[in-house]
């Protein structure tokens, strides 16, 4: 292991050139103006594989954007580990809030990151991250130390619901056997206190519409007379939630699973500043569900968020009309037992229960996900644990993120297969958002990190 981190120490300067080649394609996976970007990060993507020394490497199509496939099996008799990511990123706007072009990558110190950040879309969600597997393999191959067989598949949809993975995974089978499931689409708590994920939220997104009169009305004649849907579905959004900011969906919370009072003590030991957390974001106080700590309420419970409304006259100057039309795209983020097919259900009759008569209601589901829960005493887990032990001199924490990634169950459903969560992104680092960044020291801190984990999941399955 010492040749392997020797060569991961000579090489770091192109490996962060690399990563910086890889972030200048603005792979936007929910726009298709941007199709002949993400095709050319797909192959971008492969060739990497294909020079870190991995064989069978193929772009496998599929009826959306392709996966990319590649192994290197060096002993049948040895574990095999799989390793997903995906090479696709949200769209960078709002472009105006970027101090930087998010698709021109630069990097910069900030308070969180004094030896440097790496500020671009997918910087860290999740190109940084998937890449950090791509040089890791590459240095163990280099210097004949891989001690794991490893499959990787890297799709490029899943920004948008991994909407074609599932029929490929299902369809490949024999090809994805494997022992574990390795992924960095994740984060830790700090640089100097890690954590490994063992719980995801799930996903219910729908769309939904609101339609009043026929057409737009002038608001002097009309106003006061006839239903308003941009007011109605302000009203009807304001409903979802209590006094408490408890979501008030019937049914919602009946096969929310609680935690004990001591699985929360335990949470509570991972450190948290509410005055720093409050500082970051430039609020004055946070918010949330009665009863619930903060990192509780973005972890163990439930939610309802509005992701964005609109409707009526959004341009310059004034225009005085009663829209016809108001819309909103609203997420909920769901815990262990919570179905997201049923939760959607729910929603739907929910809200076209209570829309006001003069008004007329569509729900439009979207893409979502199950939550998931990861063991912490798996062989899997115990060797990440003792990886992140081994570079960053102290044991890691276990935490549950508020965030989804519904493609963990689907593995687990159809390959049998639990994931492990080694994630090394900050909560700072503003994914999905402006200036999206990742830490130089998070990405180098990966790269050395992944091999020692290959390492301790072969001792582990070889004791």
């Amino acid at each position: 292991m010492e040749l392997v981190q020797a060569y991961i120490s000579r090489n770091k300067d192109r490996f962060l050139d690399e990563l910086l080649d890889l972030l200048r394609i603005p792979s936007v996976s929910a726009d298709p103006a941007y199709s002949e970007s993400v095709h050319k990060t797909a192959a971008s993507v492969a060739q990497s594989l294909k020079n870190a020394g991995a064989e069978s490497v193929e772009i496998c199509e599929t009826a959306g954007y392709p996966i990319v496939y590649g192994e290197k099996i060096i002993d049948s008799s040895l574990p095999t580990i799989l390793v997903y990511g995906h090479y696709d990123v949200q769209p960078a706007d709002p472009i105006e809030l970027w101090t930087n072009p998010a698709f021109e990558p630069i990097i910069k110190t900030t308070p969180i990151h004094p030896e440097g950040a790496i500020f671009a879309r997918g910087a860290c969600d999740d190109k940084g991250q998937m890449f950090m597997h791509v040089k890791a393999f590459e240095a163990m191959i280099k210097n004949n130390a891989l001690p794991c067989n490893v499959k990787f598949m890297i799709e490029g949809e899943e920004e948008v619901g991994s909407v074609n993975l599932g029929v490929f995974v299902k369809n490949n089978h024999a090809r994805l056997k494997a022992d574990v499931i390795l992924v960095s689409d994740t984060g830790m708590l700090a640089n100097d206190v890690p954590s490994i994920t063992t719980g995801l939220r799930g996903l219910s997104y729908v769309e939904v519409e609101v339609t009043g009169p026929n057409r737009d009305l002038h608001s002097g004649l009309y106003g006061g007379c006839v239903a308003n849907p941009i007011n109605i579905l302000a009203k009807m959004i304001a409903s979802l939630h209590d006094e408490n900011n408890h979501i008030t969906i019937p049914g919602f919370y009946d096969k929310v699973i609680e935690l004990t009072d001591g699985e929360r003590r335990e949470m509570a030991k991972a450190p948290f500043s509410k005055e720093a957390y409050c500082t970051a974001l430039d609020i004055d106080d946070v918010m949330g569900e009665a009863g619930y700590s903060t990192p509780e309420r973005g972890s163990i419970r439930p939610t309802l968020d509005v992701n964005g409304i609109w409707g009526g006259y959004t341009g310059e100057g004034a225009k005085t009309v009663i829209a016809s039309k108001a819309y909103a795209k609203i997420s909920m983020r769901l815990v262990p037992d919570q179905d997201p097919i049923e939760i959607t259900e729910l929603f739907v009759n929910h809200f076209e229960s209570i829309a006001p008569a003069g008004t007329r209601v569509k729900v439009t589901p979207h893409h979502g996900g199950e939550p998931a829960v990861t063991p912490i005493d798996s062989v899997g887990y115990k060797a990440a644990s003792l990886a992140y032990e081994k570079t960053f001199g102290k044991k890691p924490i276990p935490v549950r993120s508020g965030g989804s990634i519904p493609i963990v169950a689907m593995f687990e459903k159809e390959l049998g297969l639990k994931t492990v969560l080694m994630g090394f992104g900050l909560d700072s680092d503003a994914i999905h958002s402006p200036n999206e960044h990742f830490g130089v020291f998070n990405y180098f801190k990966g790269i050395e990190t992944i091999p020692y984990f290959f390492k301790y999941f072969n001792e582990l399955n070889q004791a």
